[in-house]
């Protein structure tokens, strides 16, 4: 299969080296966004809020509020706007020794360790919620789904501590080693290291990540999870509910626990404190890679250097183009996401139409893949693929989305495609879904406008001209703005400027600005500000 996939579509870096790179921007606001591109490509983008409450991870003591039997599930105050949604199959089969466990740490009797510790019976797998909470009962919970829309945050009892190679399970005694390790011996040795530093009363999960790490590195992560244990217990104990417990580390913290591994190339961070958080964070789990962590010094921004913004802003239309005009068309409704596959102009003598469907389908199934991830999307998404009459090639289609799915690190099943051509895929969403608006209606209002703003943008800099002391000027817009001001055969605009007002003029292209954007900065890419604003 990988023969043929290749001799289709051999531009494609599936099955070959994958280079990566992050690229983490500091907003002004304390808040931060993760670019992570391999080969090139724009895979992932995430938000980090500086105010991260209720992040996926986070553990907190909450009041149950209400129980909806018809539902079969809680209401939990933990602390946000609407009560967060407890049912009673995220209860987990150990919720009573949880419970017990809590009642006894608010009562000073019990240890942070849980030798010695009963554990309660489990839970009947189809049992009803009111037979075991009660109404201003408190609970220890963690959030499994951030909140979306107007639905508050979905929880589960079930608690887990997730480190870079070890998740920590309290009230079981199970050990379980990762499925995608296929090495039997390998899987074999971390089950016996795991059995000699298992904890009493705690199971123990070996990540992927573990795969050839040694017993000291796997020892030194079950210290650090079993540190944040002792967190958790001491904050119960003069906690009152609602009250967060343990806080998942920051997203970029923790987006880089789970993604790094060795194909990891380049760090670029733009804040120099954060980039010295990120190093030291590195140092700590994978101290070769802690030198790959690069400060952005450049004059332009990092996202515009790098081509970042040029990316997310064609990517994250409703159509997006692939090679050799292919393109897809995405849309968006309460029901589900659908995504169209066109061939666009793509054709060739060499091939037939089935053939040429079947290469337009593979290039599709990595876009596809890419789009998921990067707009992080979640439910039941449709993919109407360009129809394919035999059986062979619908199932080549449906084993490459499989493989190239297998990166994706959300839950997600994909069934195979139907006769029409038709491939459905459900894939857990936990966070909000991406979305960037990059729309430039240009209307005849906005043309007229655009006119307006070069006349604007030329009474601003006289004004900052004379006004500044600083050799230089940086006006920042958007590239159709730019080509005009910068574009001419003899005399372009923006040297007209520069000699007319005897001060140099630099106009510098920002993929990411509307239309009808700007900013004047100095050469340390401060704003320029004038004493009375002027708007188009």
């Amino acid at each position: 299969m990988q023969t043929a996939f290749k001799s289709k579509i051999g531009s494609l870096k599936i099955f070959g080296d994958v280079s990566t790179e992050l690229f983490i921007h500091s907003t002004t606001d304390d808040s931060a966004v993760l670019a992570l591109v391999k080969n090139g490509k724009l895979t992932e983008l995430l938000h980090q809020d500086a105010d991260n409450s209720f992040s996926v991870g986070d553990v907190y003591l909450g009041k149950v509020k209400k129980i909806a039997s018809g539902l079969n599930a809680a209401f939990v105050e933990v602390g946000y706007d609407k009560d967060a949604f407890l049912h009673y199959h995220d209860l987990g089969p150990q919720v009573r020794s949880s419970l017990s466990y809590t009642k006894k740490v608010q009562q000073g009797k019990q240890h942070s360790n849980l030798i010695g510790f009963k554990n309660q019976p489990l839970i009947k797998k189809d049992g009803k919620i009111e037979d075991v909470l009660q109404p201003g009962q408190d609970i220890v919970v963690q959030i499994a789904k951030e909140p979306i829309s107007t639905k508050g945050p979905r929880i589960t009892s079930e608690l887990s501590i997730a480190g870079r190679y070890i998740v920590l399970v309290p009230f079981s005694n199970r050990i379980s080693v990762s499925q995608k390790i296929k090495e039997k011996e390998e899987k074999d040795r971390l089950r016996e290291i795991a059995t000699s530093l298992q904890p009493p009363n705690f199971g123990i999960i070996i990540r992927t990540v573990a795969q050839n790490r040694t017993v000291e590195e796997l020892e030194t992560d079950l210290k650090n999870l079993l540190n944040k244990w002792k967190t958790k217990h001491r904050n119960i104990k003069r906690a009152k509910a609602p009250f967060r417990l343990l806080r998942e580390m920051d997203r970029a913290s923790a987006f880089l626990r789970d993604v790094m591994d060795d194909s990891f190339e380049r760090i670029v961070v733009d804040d120099e404190v954060l980039a010295g958080e990120i190093k030291e964070f590195l140092e700590g789990f994978a101290p070769k890679k802690a030198e790959i962590v690069k400060l952005h010094s450049g004059k332009t921004t990092m996202f515009q250097q790098y081509g970042i913004d040029r990316q997310i802003k064609t990517s994250f239309g409703r159509s997006v183009s692939m090679v050799k005009g292919a393109y897809l068309i995405i849309e968006h409704t309460e029901a589900m996401h659908v995504i169209d596959v066109n061939s666009g102009n793509r054709t060739s003598s060499d091939e037939d139409q089935e053939a040429n469907a079947l290469a337009v389908n593979l290039i599709a199934a990595e876009e596809i893949a890419r789009q998921l991830r990067l707009r992080d999307m979640g439910g039941i998404i449709v993919v109407d693929f360009i129809d394919m009459h035999k059986a062979e090639n619908r199932r080549e289609l449906y084993n490459t989305l499989k493989e190239i799915m297998k990166s994706d690190r959300a839950k997600h099943k994909i069934l195979p495609p139907s006769k029409f051509g038709l491939v459905e895929i459900t894939r857990q969403r936990v966070r909000p879904e991406m979305n960037v608006d990059i729309k430039d209606d240009l209307n005849n209002d906005q043309v007229e406008s655009s006119i307006q703003l070069i006349g604007l943008l030329e009474q601003q800099f006289e004004r900052i001209a004379s006004a500044t002391d600083q050799k230089r000027v940086f006006l920042h817009v958007h590239p159709f703005i730019e080509a005009y001001l910068n574009k001419g055969w003899f005399n372009p605009i923006a040297k007209q400027w520069s000699r007319k007002y005897k001060k140099k003029l630099k106009v510098v292209v920002r993929d990411a600005y509307k239309l009808l954007e700007y900013s004047f900065k100095d050469v340390e890419g401060n704003v320029l500000k004038l004493q009375a604003s002027e708007e188009v």
